[in-house]
């Protein structure tokens, strides 16, 4: 029975590969910082969860044992977890390599390498340590999250004002069909091409106001739609259409089909 290890499983793409690895009959285990009670909804039974920090190298080893392949679904937003992004990466890969593992899928961001953005330089650095691993390796990109843009609706909901932002356009992905994505690059045939990077986007493209319009009409919420310009690197980014990849339209998850399953959103 093949092993995969998934690093941020906990996180929202993260326990959809762990539950897509587990009905598909592998055997799951998963690294996380802080693993989750048995009562929490990103626990999922038959499972095996270790305490592992990145930043630090702490529990790699343990976690990683006997592991066939990982997927890193790792995040680092944020402070400490940012800053050392990269070099988290490098830490699990040289782990894994050192259990002995053959394959590594790290999650990325579409264009990363072309944003000034923190969190996007952030990410095209750690892909560029997946470049030089002695693993095989496969970096996929993805366009952003539904769950991106109904954070931005529902931020501005209170005061009744729904903001979206000048020329920008989406092609906003479900992190279950991401997950599938992922799961589907761990379990391939090993390539002749030992570092490979694949992009997908959603399967529509939208502008911003419309995809505003489908979220109040899915929530029954009020509110104006006001278009404000976004300035620094994400509005440019956004502008140039570089979350957009036309030719690469991935899952059936539609935005207004991930609306409906979801009540946090209502």
């Amino acid at each position: 029975m093949t092993t995969v290890c998934i690093a941020g499983g906990t996180g929202q793409v993260g326990r959809e590969v762990v539950r897509l690895a587990l009905d598909a009959g592998l055997d799951v285990t998963v690294l996380s910082r802080r693993p989750p009670l048995g009562t929490s909804p990103a626990h999922h039974d038959g499972a095996r969860y270790f305490q592992a920090d990145v930043t630090t190298g702490a529990g790699l080893a343990e976690a990683l044992h006997g592991a066939d392949v990982v997927i890193d679904c790792l995040e680092g937003q944020f402070g400490k977890a940012l800053k050392n992004f990269a070099d988290g990466g490098a830490r699990l890969l040289a782990a894994a390599s050192g259990a002995g593992v053959r394959k590594a899928v790290v999650l990325s961001i579409i264009n990363c390498d072309q944003s000034n953005a923190a969190f996007y330089v952030s990410k095209a650095d750690k892909e560029r340590v997946y470049e030089n691993s002695a693993l095989e390796t496969v970096v996929v990109r993805a366009s952003q999250f539904h769950s991106l843009v109904t954070a931005v609706f529902q931020a501005a909901a209170k005061i009744r004002l729904i903001p979206v932002f000048k020329g920008a356009r989406f092609q906003t992905i479900s992190p279950l069909d991401m997950a599938s994505e992922l799961l589907a690059e761990a379990m391939g045939e090993p390539s002749a091409e030992r570092h490979r990077t694949r992009t997908i986007g959603g399967p529509d493209i939208r502008t911003m106001r419309e995809l505003a319009e489908i979220w109040l009409k899915a929530t029954g919420r009020s509110g104006r739609i006001v278009e404000v310009p976004l300035p620094g690197a994400m509005g440019k980014y956004l502008r140039n259409g570089l979350n957009l990849v036309p030719s690469q339209r991935t899952g059936t998850d539609t935005f207004e089909s991930w609306l409906a399953k979801r009540e946090d959103s209502l």
